[in-house]
């Protein structure tokens, strides 16, 4: 066991922790027994401190990274919690199958994935990754272990999916995989001229297996919101074979530069020719990987790091279809208003029922990334205010400065879900720097 410095992936938060990596079983339940506060850590990727406490516990289950059980013929796979999405897809790909719902980098975990609830580029069409869920094994320093699914144990698996792993460890998964028919993507890039034209571009047939996302220039108030939509579809026909082969480069997400490279003349400058490349030297209709189309941040890291040792901060929030123009012309106003800098300007669509803090519901997700500055935390305040009028879902898992007063209002499961985990564990030993933020 060491002690050791952990930060968040935006940099906002740090702390001095108790770290172990067990390989055994036996060992999670030896370590466990030995501290007063634990939470569980995957590959530490989390944009919000979801995954570690001042002084207390983390344990990372990287180790834990086996195949316990593949059955084909029933589409379900049996995985450790601490496997890489890389490594499960290694596997599945090669078999033609694959978990549909997953986040955009291939070094999370899937025990993470799930403690998040997370989502792909397809959640307005396959919803998230609790679809895929049909049975996990946790374990608890009061309860021991513990199986979950809809058939036994239902409501601390409710509780388990999106729960931040306040229900202990998860430390074993089954899954239901779908069918993966095409060798690579075709991509379509679909030219915007702003937000509400952009949500009318993706939101053009959700009952489509698409993998769909916008990007958005949010340089100036001339600029913002035009862009492209880049709709990812299946290439069944093609004899092209691409390798299904994720392969991950050496570059380390979590170290940044010393300064901060982003100002309003950079972001003019990467945002102009981001748009000029993809409107006049890139083919409207090309083929893609699957990892380039799934994955498309890896290679990109230096994006993060260009943010510097203060980091940066991030907004994610799900609109519903029938308030996204009302949402736009009010950011649009405070934008006006405020100047705020925005690095990243994204839109895709989102399909699900919001359920304790599960990041869920039916409409069009908006994705802001800001340099951590004054005036971007006031303009984020003002975005807090938009989210508690209209009853929007931001994302407590993306969003690190999320206030408490915005997260009750906006989760309207929060307080019973504060109830039942209490309930569960009554002396509250599963927390995190995060967690302690939501008050449970």
């Amino acid at each position: 066991m060491t002690k050791k410095k952990i930060y968040s992936l935006d940099k906002n938060y740090s702390a001095d922790i108790f770290f172990k990596r067990p390989d055994k079983y036996k060992e999670i339940e030896i370590i466990s027994s030995k501290f007063e506060n634990i939470i569980t850590m995957g590959s530490c990727n989390s944009y919000t401190p979801a995954s570690f406490r001042k002084n207390a516990l983390s344990i990372q289950l990287t180790k834990f990274n086996r195949i316990i059980e593949f059955d084909k013929s029933q589409k379900l796979i049996t995985v450790e919690a601490g496997i890489m999405l890389s490594d499960l897809f290694n596997f599945t790909l090669a078999r033609g199958l694959w978990v549909p719902q997953i986040p955009g980098y291939p070094t999370i975990t899937i025990g993470g994935a799930i403690a998040s609830n997370s989502h792909g580029k397809s959640c307005g069409f396959h919803g998230t990754i609790k679809k895929q869920i049909k049975r996990i094994k946790i374990f608890h320093k009061l309860h021991g272990w513990l199986n979950l699914s809809n058939e036994e144990n239902k409501d601390i698996f409710d509780l388990t999916i999106g729960g931040l792993g306040l229900t202990g460890s998860i430390v074993e998964v089954q899954l239901r995989l779908e069918e993966l028919s095409g060798n690579n993507f075709v991509t379509k890039i679909i030219e915007t001229d702003s937000s509400n034209d952009t949500v009318k571009k993706i939101n053009f047939d959700v009952k489509k297996e698409t993998y769909c996302y916008s990007w958005n220039r949010s340089d100036s108030f001339k600029n913002f919101g035009k862009g492209f939509v880049f709709q990812n579809e299946l290439n069944i026909s093609s004899n092209n074979k691409l390798t299904k082969n994720i392969k991950l480069n050496n570059s380390d997400i979590n170290k940044n530069f010393i300064i901060n490279f982003w100002n309003k003349y950079s972001v003019f400058f990467a945002q102009s020719v981001y748009q000029n490349y993809f409107k006049f030297l890139k083919s409207k209709q090309h083929e893609e990987s699957f990892q380039k189309a799934i994955f498309p941040f890896i290679g990109k890291e230096f994006y993060f790091k260009l943010f510097g040792k203060k980091g940066f901060l991030e907004s994610q929030i799900i609109v519903p279809f029938d308030k996204t123009e009302v949402f736009i012309d009010e950011v649009e106003t405070i934008f006006k208003k405020h100047d705020p800098l925005i690095t990243l300007y994204s839109l895709k669509n989102f399909k699900g029922e919001q359920k304790n803090l599960q990041f869920e519901n039916d409409g069009i997700c908006f994705t802001f990334d800001f340099v951590k500055n004054s005036k971007n935390l006031f303009f984020m305040d003002e975005l807090d205010k938009i989210c508690e009028k209209h009853l929007l879902t931001p994302s407590i898992i993306k969003d690190s400065r999320l206030k408490l007063e915005t997260i009750e209002k906006c989760y309207k499961d929060l307080n019973r879900f504060k109830e039942e985990i209490n309930k569960f564990d009554n002396k509250r030993i599963y927390k995190s720097t995060l967690t302690d933020k939501l008050m449970i």
